[in-house]
């Protein structure tokens, strides 16, 4: 379970890791109303963490997705860029399906290959 969907406010955003050890794939799950997306915590940019602070992806009125990193922003029900040094590339989406308020990988997802590709 990547979390639930209580966990997710209205306008919210929760991180998860995917498997152990020093180097966890790292995501975060937002909602966009009642739509609901996992990305790769990675900036397109140059491929850093794009958050310092635990949850903390959001842009300060909550709308975009921030690479602090970089001052990108990405649109929540896309990933796509639209401000900052990738300006029109995209996040790397993750499978997801809600079950019993509870958010999960879409069954069927290879977390080893996902772990192996963005570790």
């Amino acid at each position: 379970m990547l979390c639930t969907f209580a966990e997710l406010a209205p306008t919210g955003c929760r991180e998860f890791r995917l498997g152990g050890g020093d180097w966890p794939l790292r995501g975060f799950v937002v909602r966009a109303g009642e739509q609901v997306r996992a990305y790769v915590n990675r900036c397109p940019h140059q491929l850093y963490r794009m958050n310092v602070l635990p949850d903390d992806l959001l842009s300060a009125d909550r709308r975009y997705i921030l690479c602090e990193m970089h001052d990108a922003l990405f649109e929540k029900d896309s990933g796509r860029c639209i401000a900052g040094p990738c300006l029109g590339r995209s996040l790397w989406t993750l499978p997801i399906q809600i079950d019993a308020g509870r958010v999960l990988l879409a069954p069927g997802t290879d977390v080893r290959a996902l772990i192996a590709r963005f570790t």
